[in-house]
């Protein structure tokens, strides 16, 4: 605990005076302009990998970044995603994955989560991508948890799509949604590209997303 105070401290002494002007601005209003909806997992930091500054970014983070379907008894991230959408009015989500994530693991390796009910319940939103992978042949278990990682964010993004605030934002024309998967080792990102179906570097194919801006004239 006394290093995350210490950094506070080191924040409020040398890295706030110089981003004063930012936080005035900051102080009683916030325009991001993308949902970005990651794993908690300790590895991935959104601002960090994206370069963003404070304000930039709405964050939602839980366990295997996972969108429930919508419902009639919304939680915590239904309600985050409606006023992240309706309210704050964001162009961009992404749904970000990420490889070595321990949701996954534990999914694709079956591993038994009885001492964990909250936590083996709150997987199942993720049973889609389970059914998908488990259906294809895997040449090692951390291929079929990397394939895994990937069929999650497809699955996701899916289950965003129930939302009506979502549904709406796509069909006036004002919103593209985004599947990517972080490979902590190397930095990467892969995008998953919703033409083709297919994962490709973020990097070589800065445009890919998984449902571009709809054209209303195209309607």
């Amino acid at each position: 605990m006394k290093e995350i105070i210490d950094g506070f401290l080191k924040f409020q002494r040398n890295v706030f005076p110089e981003r004063a002007e930012l936080f005035r601005t900051l102080a009683n209003q916030q325009n991001p302009r993308a949902l970005f909806i990651s794993c908690s997992d300790s590895r991935l930091v959104p601002e960090l990998v994206t370069q963003r500054e404070p304000g930039d970014l709405f964050v939602i983070r839980n366990a295997g970044n996972i969108v429930p379907s919508y419902g009639p008894e919304p939680g915590g991230v239904t309600a985050s995603v409606e006023y992240a959408v309706s309210v704050l009015k964001v162009n961009d989500i992404v749904i970000c994955g990420h490889s070595d994530c321990g949701a996954m693991t534990a999914i694709a390796g079956c591993h038994c989560l009885d001492s964990m009910p909250a936590v083996s319940h709150w997987l199942r939103y993720a049973d889609s991508a389970r059914v998908v992978n488990e259906s294809r042949t895997h040449i090692s278990l951390q291929a079929k948890t990397a394939s895994m990682v990937r069929e999650n964010v497809i699955a996701q993004l899916a289950n965003l799509q129930t939302h009506p605030s979502v549904r709406l934002a796509l069909e006036e024309g004002r919103l593209a949604l985004h599947g990517w998967v972080y490979d902590i080792e190397r930095g990467d990102i892969a995008a998953y590209n919703g033409a083709s179906g297919q994962f490709v570097s973020l990097a070589e194919n800065p445009n890919t997303c998984a449902m571009p801006l709809r054209s209303l004239s195209a309607a």
